[in-house]
Formats: C-alpha cells, sequence, structure tokens
C-alpha cells in the first residue's frame, strides 16, 4: 500500500477521478431512490446499469460506446461498473442485504469527503483487489509498485504509450511488447495502467480504432495532487490540466 497524501474536499484535481465520481452518483442514487435491486447471481439489476452508464460517463466506456456493442446493458457489459461493485463491497461502503445494494453507515459518512473517499477507493484499487477478474489471463501483478510509479511519474509527464513504458521497465524494444511479448504488456495494463486511468492519477487518450487505435497514458493533476515519489525533481509538469 502506498501512502496518498491527504487532498481537500474542495481540489479540483477530484474531479479527474472516474471511480470517485461512479461511488458518489451510486450513493446519491441510493439516498433518492432507495437500495438497488440485485439479480439473483447479485448483479445489479438492468434498470440501475442503464442509468449509470449514462451518469457515469466513463472514459472509454460511455453509453455511446458501449450500446454500440449492446442491445441491452447487463452490469457484466459494464466492465468499470462490474468494479465499482465490488470495490464497494471490498471497502464495506455497501453491502448486500435482502437482495439488495445498500450504503453502509462508512458511505453515509464519506459522501461529504472527497479526498478521504479517494484514499480509501485508490488504496483498495490498486493495493488490494485483484484484477485478474477483470481479465481472461490468471496470475496477480508481481512487480514493485514504488518502482512502477516512479518510473510513469517521470514518462507520463507528457504522455507515453504501453509498448514504450514496457521498455522503459523491463527493456528490449518496443516492437517485441506489440508483437510476441505482448502478454506483458496486457499485464502492466490490466494490473498497473488501467487501474491508475480508473482511480484518476493518469488519463488514456484513445485516437483510432481497430488496428489503427492507439493510446498514450499521461499523468492528471490528481497525480500530484496525491503522490510523492524520489522521481519527483526529475518530472515536467502535466499536460493534462
Amino acid at each position: 500500500m502506498y501512502p496518498f497524501n491527504d487532498i481537500a474536499d474542495d481540489d479540483a484535481a477530484l474531479a479527474h477521478s472516474p471511480v470517485l465520481r461512479a461511488a458518489l452518483l451510486t450513493f446519491e442514487f441510493i439516498a433518492t431512490n432507495g437500495p438497488i435491486e440485485l439479480t439473483k447471481g447479485k448483479a445489479l439489476k438492468r434498470y440501475f446499469v442503464t442509468w449509470a452508464a449514462e451518469a457515469f460517463n466513463w472514459p472509454n466506456f460511455t453509453a455511446e460506446d458501449l450500446y454500440a456493442v449492446n442491445r441491452v446493458l447487463n452490469e457484466q457489459d459494464f466492465p468499470p461498473l462490474v468494479m465499482v461493485h465490488d470495490l464497494l463491497l471490498s471497502t464495506k461502503l455497501a453491502r448486500h442485504y435482502r437482495g439488495t445494494l445498500r450504503m453502509t453507515a462508512l458511505a453515509q459518512e464519506l459522501r461529504s469527503k472527497p479526498g478521504e473517499l479517494w484514499r480509501l477507493l485508490a488504496n483498495h484499487l490498486l493495493f488490494v483487489m485483484d484484477h485478474t477478474r477483470y481479465s481472461r489471463f490468471e496470475g496477480a501483478f508481481a512487480g514493485d509498485w514504488l518502482t512502477h510509479l516512479d518510473v510513469i511519474n517521470v514518462e507520463a509527464a507528457v504522455g507515453i504509450s504501453e509498448a514504450a513504458l514496457c521498455v522503459k521497465l523491463y527493456g528490449g524494444e518496443e516492437a517485441y511488447y506489440r508483437r510476441e511479448g505482448y502478454e506483458r504488456g496486457l499485464e502492466l495494463y490490466l494490473h498497473v495502467l488501467r487501474p491508475l486511468c480508473w482511480t484518476g492519477l493518469l488519463a488514456e487518450l484513445v485516437t483510432g480504432r481497430g488496428l489503427q487505435r492507439s493510446e498514450l497514458f499521461v499523468k492528471t493533476p490528481l497525480w500530484a495532487a496525491a503522490l510523492r515519489l524520489p522521481s519527483d525533481e526529475h518530472v515536467a509538469r502535466p499536460t493534462i490540466q
């Protein structure tokens, strides 16, 4: 677990966090509409998934993105929502009770403390949860988080691709990680880069589709607000404001 800095509740950098926004919106939904009904398999019912797809406006998983490949939406069709559901249970911010998802007293308390809520969510999302659940590949992340954060701190200041970051972390050539070494890059994405994006510490900038698709990962202002790292003296200012 990495000790994040305290973040003021009114810090504008918190607006970069998709998971914080989703948690707060879920709490607001429950406070307004009552507990969220669950299916027999304990998934969130479709009426909430439909609402969440629009309300969360999750980067690269917007309602438009989701409906491009699904006629109707179930929880498993919206991967960030699956993660948010798991995360709220893991952090004890929500619980299942009598076929519904309900807020706990902790969630009621932290609704008005977004800085503290973000720290709780980010710590669990990065350092507690097993992200193999959200992929087809087995094997938990075995790397050193501080090393990865320190390298990303420097390299993602102006944007870096997954393959280029693999070279910085593990050596070799970018072409290797785009072909036969793609599983190493996928592991980095699933266990490090995507969770960092979901916390709002990084942003994934996507251009093109299919074979023309490319991604760059760049730090958001939340990174500088939340982290103090040994490599800070070598870092340029973030490109996303």
